[in-house]
């Protein structure tokens, strides 16, 4: 039987998510990739227990999350009952709904048959009786917002949930969405979003600021660009890679010269910060305070271990901020 590291909390730094009384861990374990039903259990497993052990607290999941679509939901759940489970309280579970999930026209969107339908299957698959955050993973302009926010709200009060979240809804339809949680009394304490050194859209598009402002949390994932943002494409695009393997998330002709040339100088600022790329990557997406944990993904424990090395050294001089815009802004 598994028991969690008496030091898991020691070196954790944990941030309240926007306005709320949650504290969310700085780094929380994705399992968007290598959590399916073509990867092996036992690496799954060992992958949470060592993020537990480390402090990560959270975890985070959604229904189409595979392959297969429920795959996840269903390994974390065999995972929980193998032993993460007696920490429960212990634990911040995440999961979201938006996507495609089965056939006909209640198997995706924002309607409320389709999020309670949907939620009520993820707690089967895990067995748990409630997440600890709902989200509706994407805008859906076919249904009507408030049937969405009025949906979420009820989860909430059914104690299916205790926290409401929305992911990739830029800065308008947050601010649209959050005045309708705002009349209704509904916690909502979080969007998540991509966000990355390469990818400053949630910059551009004003989200960032008006979170930061409003009491609104933000978790990012992608912090890594699908792990261009590491030592492995330094000399080009590796024969394993995920763009060799899978083009779905990273296409090979994204992967250009100017753009690794720009990877290469990200390195050299790295070592002279005394961390991989990877973690200086990491700790960019934290240097304000304004995001409140970034989502890192894993194939292998060793990979948890070493992103969150980052934590050692989480601050920019205004030297090293200015030199990586201009490292990667340029030419854009």
């Amino acid at each position: 039987m598994y028991t969690a590291d008496e030091k898991r909390y020691d070196a954790m730094q944990y941030n309240r998510c926007g306005a709320s009384g949650l504290r969310l861990p700085a780094v929380s374990l994705g399992l968007w990739h290598n959590f399916g039903s073509n990867g092996s259990f036992d690496i799954m497993e060992a992958m949470c227990r060592t993020a537990f052990d480390q402090g990560i607290t959270h975890f985070d999941l959604a229904n189409n999350y595979g392959p297969k679509a429920g795959a996840a939901e269903e390994n974390f759940g065999r995972i929980l009952k193998n032993g993460l489970g007696e920490y429960r309280d212990e634990l911040i579970i995440s999961t979201k709904a938006g996507y495609g999930m089965w056939p006909g026209p209640y198997g995706d969107g924002g309607s409320k048959k389709y999020l309670v339908a949907s939620l009520d299957q993820s707690l089967k698959r895990m067995g748990l009786e409630y997440v600890d955050i709902y989200y509706h993973h994407r805008p859906d302009p076919e249904t009507p917002l408030e049937e969405t926010a009025q949906a979420l709200d009820g989860i909430v009060r059914s104690g299916k949930a205790l926290y409401v979240g929305i992911s990739n809804y830029d800065r308008e339809q947050t601010k649209a969405i959050a005045e309708l949680f705002q009349e209704m009394g509904t916690p909502f304490i979080v969007n998540q979003r991509r966000y990355s050194m390469l990818d400053r859209t949630m910059e551009r598009d004003g989200l960032k600021s008006y979170a930061a402002a409003h009491g609104i949390g933000i978790i990012t994932f992608c912090p890594l660009e699908q792990g261009l943002l590491t030592d492995r494409y330094l000399h080009g695009i590796p024969e394993d890679s995920r763009v060799r393997r899978d083009g779905r998330f990273l296409r090979e002709d994204a992967v250009t010269e100017e753009k690794l040339e720009k990877i290469r100088a990200l390195n050299e600022l790295a070592a002279e910060r005394g961390q991989s790329l990877a973690q200086m990557a990491l700790a960019w997406i934290l240097r304000d305070g304004d995001v409140t944990s970034v989502l890192i993904g894993a194939s292998k424990p060793a990979q948890i271990l070493d992103n969150i090395g980052m934590l050692k050294n989480l601050s920019f001089t205004e030297g090293e901020r200015e030199r990586i815009d201009e490292i990667v802004l340029r030419n854009v």
